[in-house]
Formats: structure tokens, sequence, C-alpha cells
């Protein structure tokens, strides 16, 4: 398997990226190859930094990066020799198998959607996140990619995710629901209101039916389906919320006793740790004819590396291929 990684890509790199590329090498066999690009000079001294030398990691030169905040589309347009925009065109050409960045999301994701051909059957391409919750993992699509769906892509990002989460979760029988302002019938806009019709007649779905927010963290549900403008807000408010009530009991357990504080902190890491987005690495653009996993732009080295091995899971499932087969199969569903 060859994977390509934006070693420019996010906050950290490309310090983090390396490392996070270093720690990732133990998902990897003998005969499967990471690809960096970025800037020759600066990435060979980035591994020499960590004291990287491995025969499976090689270096794709590149003189452009995409900024954090450039217009996506516009930025593509002109920076053509940029990460992202190669990383994408070799998938494209099918010179890699996966492609991993930290990069600017909307480049990222045009790029891919502009250079990878989608998977047969797939009408938009999702963003698909995997959230930790009490209850376990949940899945959100889309949360990005699609802020102006039609009712039947959001009937397609619940099969992709059916399909992944099977795959990737082994969650036996996903549940399946639609965010809406209500769990009655009657509530929702349109999008809502005609893809759940489409959704409900998929007899291959366990579709419950319209779900609020509140029940993403309630056990009730492991794959909520939106649109991507919803999608990306529920996604950054969860992570303010997250790390607002995290400094918020840390704060309050130091003022009460720095004794209770030594006391808490292993119980504070571990449940941030459970809880933290570097965890599941990245989320998969579900649709795309390749394993494209989009990475937070804060992503560390540990992130880096269990992208990696998300990206490797997902080849070793053949996810594109079920997935495929799955649309196939249903192709006449809803219309």
């Amino acid at each position: 398997m060859r994977i390509a990684v934006d070693a420019m890509g996010g906050d950290h790199a490309p310090q983090e990226i390396v490392r996070g590329v270093a720690a990732g090498l133990k998902h990897l066999g003998p005969d499967d190859q990471i690809r960096l690009y970025g800037p020759q000079e600066r990435v060979t001294a980035e591994l020499r930094t960590v004291g990287l030398s491995d025969p499976r990691i090689g270096i794709r030169a590149c003189t452009q990066v995409i900024g954090m905040d450039e217009p996506p589309v516009e930025a593509l347009r002109h920076k053509r020799d940029s990460t992202i925009a190669r990383m994408a065109q070799e998938a494209g050409r099918g010179e890699v198998e996966a492609v991993i960045s930290a990069g600017n999301t909307g480049a990222f994701a045009a790029a891919c959607q502009l250079r990878i051909k989608p998977i047969a059957g797939v009408a938009r391409p999702g963003i698909a996140v995997t959230m930790p919750t009490f209850h376990g993992p949940v899945m959100i699509c889309d949360v990005g990619a699609n802020v102006a769906p039609k009712p039947h892509h959001l009937l397609q990002y619940a099969q992709m995710c059916d399909v992944y989460a099977r795959a990737i979760l082994r969650i036996a029988e996903p549940q399946i629901g639609i965010i809406s302002i209500g769990e009655e019938e009657n509530k929702g806009n349109p999008l809502v209101k005609e893809a759940r019709a489409l959704i409900k007649a998929d007899p291959a779905l366990h579709f419950l039916g319209n779900v609020e927010g509140r029940d993403i963290f309630g056990g009730h549900g492991n794959v909520f389906i939106c649109d991507g403008f919803v999608g990306n807000v529920i996604l950054k408010l969860t992570e303010g919320l997250a790390e607002g009530l995290f400094r918020t009991i840390i704060h309050e357990i130091k003022s009460e006793s720095a004794d209770m504080a030594r006391q808490f902190e292993p119980v504070v890491e571990r449940i941030w740790r459970k809880h933290d987005f570097a965890e599941y690495g990245g989320a998969p653009l579900l649709g795309i004819n390749s394993v494209v996993i989009i990475c937070h732009g804060r992503s560390d080295h540990r992130a880096i590396s269990n992208a990696i091995r998300v990206a490797v899971e997902h080849r070793r499932v053949n996810l594109n291929t079920i997935i495929s087969e799955h649309m196939a199969q249903t192709a006449g569903v809803g219309e």
C-alpha cells in the first residue's frame, strides 16, 4: 500500500507530521510505503531531526503549500504544485492508494473530489467523523463536504456510513437517525423530510427516524445523518464544549485542593484520552475511489499515526469495494 501524507498540513507541521509518520510505521507491512509531500530540504531536515531513516519512507518534493486560511478553489487554481494538489493528482492516477492531510480541509476535500473518481453509484462524497461517547463511538455525516445536499445524497450517506460502521467500527447493526429539530415526523425542513422518506424506504437500514442533537451522546443511535453545514456546527460545538468542560473541571479540582488534584489527575487524563479526537486519526471522505483521511488542523503525532492506522484498515477490509457493491444493490431505493 502506498500512502501519501501532507508533511506541511496542519498547525504543527512538519514536526508533528513527521513524528506521526515515525510512530505510524508500526501499522505498515514490509512492502508498504509512505510518501511525504513538502519542500525537499525542510522535510529531509525534519526526518533527520527525529532520526528517521526507513526505506519505506520517501519524499515527493513540492514547492507550494496551501495555507489554512486560503480560499480553497482559488488556492488550488494558483498553487498546482502544492502538497494537497499533488497528492490528489497522484491518487487520481492510481500512484498512491491513500491520502492523508491535516491541512486546509476545504482545499483537500475539493482537490480529492476534483482529481479522484467517485465510487460507482455515489452522487456526492461526504465527510464522516467518528466521535467518542459514553455509549461507544458514533458517526456523523456530513460534516462539511456538502453544505447544500439533495435528499438522495443524505440517503447515500446513510448507506455508506452503515457499511463503514459495520466494517471499521465493528457495529453489528448500526442504528441510523437523521438530525432534526424534533422526533416527530412532521418536524424538519423539506430536505430532512424528503431524505427521511428515502432512508426509511431502504429495508437494509435500521432507521430510527428523526433524532435530536442530544441523542448523539445519549446512546440513541450509532449513525447521524445531516447536511454539511449542520454537521460542521455540531462538530465544532462539541469540540469547544468538551474542551471547556474539561478546563472547568480541572480548574475547580485544583482550586479545591492540591491533594485532590493529584488524586484526580490520572482519572482526568484517562477520560480525556478516551474522548480525544486524536485516537480516531481523522475523518474519511466517503464515496471517493481512494482512501482519503481528513485530519484535524491541530493534529499531533498521535493523530497522524492513527490516521495511518485507519488508512491501512480501510484498505485491509476493501471498504470502497464493499461500498460499491452495496450501492449497486440499493441503486433503485427511493426512486
